[in-house]
């Protein structure tokens, strides 16, 4: 064989040799930057620690439509919220009004950009859930559920 013909048939060989460190250099940058993104999301919470294991029912609250305060226009918000509980539910059901009076109380005083962010939506989970431990200390709320969450201007 000539060298020509040596060198043509070793081409696709060292294509495939960079495309393939291509593809691992890719994988190593995905799998790193998942891993960095997780260990960032556990420093992010804020609020009292959470007890899944716990969670024995849930409680689910109609939407809520509330204003968020914002001096320079209206700002709105719509949230659905379910609560996972370490009490069984009883038949009399929960304080409804209680509850909704409480979360009411911690997202009215937020502003849109606050609530937009990770990091603001972990903050006012830590609220909510200190606020409804204190203020309903019977239902022994373990976790909050955003179902829905809008943000309108």
């Amino acid at each position: 064989m000539t060298e020509a013909a040596l060198s043509e048939d070793q081409a696709p060989r060292q294509r495939l040799r960079i495309g393939g460190k291509w593809i691992l250099l890719i994988a190593i940058v995905i799998v790193s930057t998942a891993w960095v993104l997780r260990g960032r999301s556990g420093l992010v919470a804020a609020g009292p620690p959470l007890d899944r294991a716990r969670v024995k029912s849930v409680i689910h609250l109609e939407p809520f439509v509330l204003n968020l305060v914002d001096p320079d226009q209206r700002a709105y918000l719509r949230v659905g919220i379910d609560l996972g509980v370490a009490s069984e539910t009883r038949n009399d059901g929960p304080p409804v009004a209680l509850l909704r009076d409480t979360i009411l109380g911690v997202l009215t005083r937020c502003t849109p950009d606050e609530v937009l962010t990770p990091e603001g939506k972990a903050r006012v989970k830590g609220e909510l859930l200190a606020q409804l431990r204190q203020r309903v200390p019977q239902l022994e709320v373990e976790d909050i559920y955003f179902t829905e969450f809008l943000v309108q201007r």
